[in-house]
């Protein structure tokens, strides 16, 4: 895909349906019914193509490297098969967990060779000690051999405020980087719209709480609830791109208690407040499955909350 093709296809809703887990273990039956469900529930206007990533609502970094593998292979796979729309292809995004780098390359490799190659990976937040200097030199570095090797293209998930002069170098300098999602909060996107070039994405990536985002100069963002959901957050993208902020506003007001919930004291029910609107919901074609690692289901009293926010949701499934 051209890299301007996909720049523009990201320009919408970037869904990242959980990953449902059962004994313990990945319910992979599971997971393609959620894909499923999000290929055949596309509500996106002008004929624009379903986007769906493996990224941290899914509990990427709680599962192994051969598992998350897999897990991307059985997304891609799954892309292919339910395809509504013989005209136009899913998108697939890939997160990459940069701890170790080696083993970001590798699965990187691996995934090149897959069937169903991801059209972009979203380089997720590095764990450990490190510095800016540091970002850069190694990001560079691993973005130039992965970009030349492996065809990779890179959004870099933006989680630490002392990166931000970094990010903004990373995706103006190298052609790997095409865009950056951004996890902090609303006061740094005029600073990355600016700074990045006018080739570079600047996204969303809190959840669909995000029409003052667009408003100051994001564009697209990512759903954690699009997996219960769709229709609200295709409808949400929709209304920012005919430039009607106030219909975009109306929806993300519906949907904002179960975003609350999931994004409370630092994103502690991310996961789990979604697991527990789809086991809610009722709905037979999506799965949530019984929790996973260091994620386990809702107290009652957080349950009832949840049950009260997806109440009038139903026409948005």
């Amino acid at each position: 895909m051209e890299q301007s093709t996909l720049l523009a296809a990201l320009n919408s809703v970037t869904t990242i349906p959980v990953i449902p887990f059962k004994d313990g273990q990945i319910d992979f039956d599971g997971h393609r019914k959620n894909v499923t469900y999000l290929m055949s529930n596309n509500y996106l206007s002008d004929n624009r193509p379903r986007v769906i990533a493996i990224g941290g609502t899914s509990l990427l970094h709680h599962i192994e490297a051969k598992d998350q593998i897999a897990l991307v292979e059985a997304t891609g796979q799954q892309m292919e098969d339910t395809n509504v729309r013989t005209d136009v292809h899913g998108i697939l995004i890939s997160g990459i967990v940069p701890n170790p780098i080696s083993q970001a390359e590798e699965l990187i490799r691996v995934q090149s060779n897959l069937d169903r190659v991801p059209d972009a990976y979203l380089l997720m937040p590095l764990s450990g000690i490190n510095n800016p200097d540091g970002i850069y030199q190694q990001y560079s570095q691993f973005a130039q051999k992965c970009g030349e090797q492996y065809g990779a293209r890179f959004l870099y998930y933006f989680r630490q405020k002392r990166n931000l002069e970094v990010v903004i170098q990373l995706v103006n300098e190298s052609p790997h980087f095409i865009g950056v999602k951004v996890g902090t909060d609303e006061s740094d996107i005029e600073v990355l719209t600016d700074g990045i070039d006018d080739d570079g994405l600047v996204m969303w990536g809190i959840g669909d709480r995000c029409t003052q985002a667009h408003r100051l100069g994001t564009r697209g963002h990512t759903s954690g609830i699009a997996v219960a959901f769709a229709r609200a957050s295709d409808e949400i993208n929709n209304a920012q791109r005919s430039g009607d902020l106030t219909a975009s506003q109306r929806i993300e007001d519906k949907i904002a208690a179960l975003e609350e919930i999931r994004f409370r004291n630092e994103r502690v029910y991310n996961y789990s407040a979604v697991v527990e609107a789809i086991i809610q919901s009722g709905f037979d074609d999506i799965e949530g499955g019984t929790g996973g690692p260091f994620n386990p289901h809702l107290s009652s009293e957080i349950v009832a909350e949840v049950k009260a926010a997806i109440a009038d949701l139903k026409p948005y499934h």
